[in-house]
């Protein structure tokens, strides 16, 4: 939430857009559950990775694509920062960004394989309004009201819309260090669905022109289908996945 720091909280978006002509290239790492043991190396002989470029077409609106490793996933989206916390918190006490985002995938998985499946029934799209408050030079928090839709689902394990509410928050312990947090609850689950609430802790560390968050969290996915609607692992029962992400902006128009 803080405007020195990145547009990840840990795997989810923040509030922040990039300047106008500013582009963010995005690598963000996650390494299998350390719970695989030693065969798998604490798993770290699995990798799934997303590589992805944001940039600023003004101040408040930002363009991205991406290409995640996880079911080959391609991701599009779109952020505008509608409302901007004041100085003066009695003004205007927070910061709204609105986030959508299309996804597909180019793959199809193994339970694909009983049943004609086209390119459109891989779509899943995403809305997100991130609301943010900056309480002090140290802490913000941040809820994430989210809706996601996949155009075709298993309708006995899941609905093919997701509706979720996301907490974070971001703790700076220094000039150039951070913590972070996220978790997100989702909504009218049924007794068969498979898949876990996704949690997350991560360090940032700022240096110049890059950020860089280690993160620990019981999903492997990177784009907002996957670690929303697609989370296999309990983070207490050692499901977890270490990881990282890496940002390094460049600016490629001088500001005015």
């Amino acid at each position: 939430c803080s405007s020195d720091l990145g547009t990840r909280l840990v795997n989810g978006q923040t509030i922040e857009t990039k300047g106008k002509g500013t582009l963010e290239f995005i690598f963000a790492h996650r390494f299998g559950a350390v719970n695989g043991g030693v065969y798998e190396m604490f798993g770290l002989d699995q990798a799934y990775v997303r590589i992805g470029l944001e940039y600023g077409l003004t101040d408040r609106l930002g363009v991205g694509v991406g290409r995640n490793s996880v079911d080959k996933t391609i991701d599009t989206y779109l952020r505008y920062k509608v409302l901007r916390q004041s100085s003066d918190a009695s003004n205007m006490p927070i910061t709204v960004t609105a986030f959508g985002n299309a996804a597909v995938r180019t793959s199809p998985r193994k339970a694909d394989a009983t049943f004609d499946i086209t390119l459109e029934d891989r779509m899943s799209y995403t809305g997100q309004l991130l609301i943010a408050r900056k309480f002090s030079p140290r802490l913000s928090l941040q809820l994430m009201p989210t809706i996601v839709h996949k155009n075709t689902v298993d309708k006995t394990i899941e609905n093919n819309d997701l509706f979720a509410l996301g907490m974070g928050g971001r703790i700076k312990v220094s000039r150039s260090i951070a913590l972070t947090s996220e978790y997100y609850y989702r909504f009218d689950v049924g007794p068969n669905n498979p898949y876990y609430n996704s949690l997350g802790f991560g360090i940032d560390i700022e240096t110049g022109g890059h950020v860089f968050q280690l993160v620990m969290t019981n999903t492997r996915g990177l784009t907002e289908r996957a670690f929303l609607g697609e989370t296999t692992g309990q983070f207490f029962e050692g499901d977890i996945h270490l990881g990282f992400n890496v940002t390094r902006t460049f600016q490629l128009k001088k500001p005015k």
